[in-house]
């Protein structure tokens, strides 16, 4: 929602006169800002407001992000690298008009060259230039490899971070559009901070998507089935695995180097029934160094109560302090945050991670190498003799494990580790099918924490939303309880790529185990004896946490049912 103008802007209007835009002019000229921006701080409106008065002034109509995301673009008429050095865009409209949508308003020469480029009439359109920003760059990767690379690439890496910063391969003037698009494709997954990037086979084409937020997003198209191969064979070369296989899977590894620091990447490939497809995940210790120092529970998102359970737990002075949640949903950062708050330098603390993601000061961490027989049974096994305090195991995944987990915990030691399972009850069960003992079990385990990450609405575009009656009843939320609820969402603007979304938070239900609670365990009780147990305790589930987010306008409803369950 825009808010509304400060008192010292009630004159805004001065803004856009001739004499104000020609200073503004004159002001972003002097200082390599754009014109846009200038004007946006001395009146203080919110950007689309920015835009439309001054649209406005010059005549021209106004887009916002939501008009841009109504529109398709007319690449056909006016090609990505042509639309990208002139910084316009080309779209059609709904209705089948086109439209020359800019975010410099004063480009004389730009619509005197779009005049004679485009063969068919237009209307002007002046949009903010972080939106026209947001909306190019989703057509950015393949279409700037596919049409004519080799002269728009170097001539863009002049007026941006260069993507010759990428170290592995040197992009030079003769380096095929190939090797141009796998690396572009690097740079800006990088660049806009997507986790993994997914490259799929098909029939015909090959796609392109990013994770960003834990949501896959298309971002380009690759036609033709011979460079769908060679855009694998490429990964491959760079992770050093086998071209000449395409029957089965292969995991490697390749370090690129960006913005003066390393970024790990993992690789798997799958054959698939068209060919192979590839799973780049994204590992980059410094932004996560860079969030992790100083990290605290408080910082992570979960509501007060959550914060203090989970602290409790991690000042216990012996026992097994479980999180869960599916991959990607923060469990190793949750630890990391709880391990930061209570190393103070008189604990000895010792880690077995695959990977260590982030080094932390102070505690000894182990990396995971089963191709040369370190696994997380045989490691936890040494680190015992190390007479640690506390220890944390990046993860649970076999009986071994589990055992030795549980024994270091009856013996002493606070466990940190992490199971994958989808709720704490879960959890209990899983432990149950590893045929841990259940009296050592609940003898050692102190508390389990589940935890999602959910989307929060972008702040600069978020406006007051109304949910159909039939998404109410969907999401199991009684009509007259709606009536509480302050429903938000975000339309989409040039701070959130146009997603409506900017950044996540943690939800989580924290389950300290009682003595009510360590019966119902050993006695092997169904999951909703367990759940009435908790809830009687005062645990609330992973689906309350949720909806308070989204009765506080932070989310939607749509996003935590993508995230949890309707109970």
């Amino acid at each position: 929602m825009n808010a509304p103008a400060p008192a010292h802007a009630i004159g805004f209007r001065e803004h856009f006169s001739a004499v104000a835009l020609r200073a503004a002019r004159d002001e972003a000229a002097r200082t390599g800002r754009s014109v846009v921006d200038v004007i946006e701080e001395r009146s203080a409106l919110a950007n689309g407001e920015t835009v439309r008065h001054l649209a406005d002034a010059l005549g021209y109509a106004a887009a916002r992000m939501a008009d841009l995301n109504d529109a398709v673009p007319a690449f056909d008429l006016l090609p990505y690298p042509e639309a990208a050095r002139h910084d316009c865009v080309l779209v059609r409209r709904n209705d089948g008009s086109l439209a020359l949508v800019f975010g410099a308003p004063f480009a004389g020469e730009l619509h005197a060259w779009a005049e004679g480029r485009i063969g068919e009439s237009f209307e002007r359109v002046l949009a903010h230039p972080a939106d026209l920003a947001a909306y190019m760059a989703r057509y950015e990767d393949n279409l700037r490899a596919m049409d004519g690379v080799a002269g728009v690439a170097a001539e863009e890496s002049k007026n941006r971070d260069p993507i010759e910063d990428l170290s592995l391969v040197s992009i030079s003037e003769d380096a095929s559009p190939v090797v141009k698009l796998v690396n572009s494709t690097l740079y800006d997954a990088m660049k806009i901070g997507a986790s993994d990037i997914h490259i799929e086979t098909r029939a015909n084409d090959l796609v392109l998507k990013y994770r960003i937020d834990g949501v896959l997003t298309q971002v380009g198209l690759l036609a033709g089935r011979e460079q769908a191969e060679q855009v694998i064979s490429r990964i491959k070369v760079m992770s050093e695995l086998d071209i000449a296989e395409t029957r089965v899977p292969q995991d490697g590894r390749f370090k690129v180097a960006t913005r003066g620091r390393e970024v790990d990447v993992r690789v798997s490939i799958l054959p698939s029934i068209f060919g192979e497809d590839a799973v780049l995940r994204i590992l980059d210790k410094q932004a996560l160094a860079d969030r992790i120092l100083g990290l605290t529970l408080n910082q992570l998102g979960f509501d007060k109560d959550s914060v203090v359970g989970m602290r409790r737990l991690s000042h216990e002075p012996y026992g097994m302090f479980l999180v869960t949640g599916p991959t990607g949903s923060g469990k190793t950062t949750t630890l990391y945050a709880a391990i930061s708050e209570i190393n103070k330098g008189d604990d000895k603390i010792i880690t077995i991670e695959d990977p260590v993601e982030y080094q932390l000061p102070g505690v000894l961490q182990i990396p995971v190498n089963e191709k040369k027989g370190l696994t997380f049974a045989r490691g936890l096994r040494s680190v015992l003799r190390h007479d640690p305090d506390k220890i944390m195991v990046g993860e649970i995944r076999d009986p071994e494990t589990a055992q030795i987990a549980v024994q270091a915990a009856l013996t002493g030691h606070l466990v940190f580790t992490t199971v994958h399972a989808n709720s704490v009850f879960d959890v209990i069960a899983r432990f149950h099918y590893m045929n841990v003992d259940s009296h050592s079990f609940v003898s050692a385990l102190k508390g389990i924490v589940a935890q999602r990450l959910v989307r929060i609405n972008c702040t600069q575009c978020s406006t007051p939303d109304q949910p159909p009656p039939e998404a109410l009843d969907e999401s199991g939320l009684a009509r007259g309880a709606a009536a509480a609820f302050r429903f938000m969402r975000g339309t989409g603007c040039g701070a959130c790529r146009g997603s409506g979304f900017r950044g996540r938070k943690a939800i989580g239900e924290v389950l300290r185990v009682n003595d009510e609670m360590a019966n119902l365990i050993i006695s092997q009780a169904p999951a909703l004896a367990l759940r009435e147990a908790a809830a009687r305790a005062g645990m609330r589930s992973l689906r309350e946490a949720a909806l308070e987010i989204v009765r506080s306008g932070e989310s939607t409803l749509q996003e935590i049912n993508r995230v949890t369950a309707v109970a």
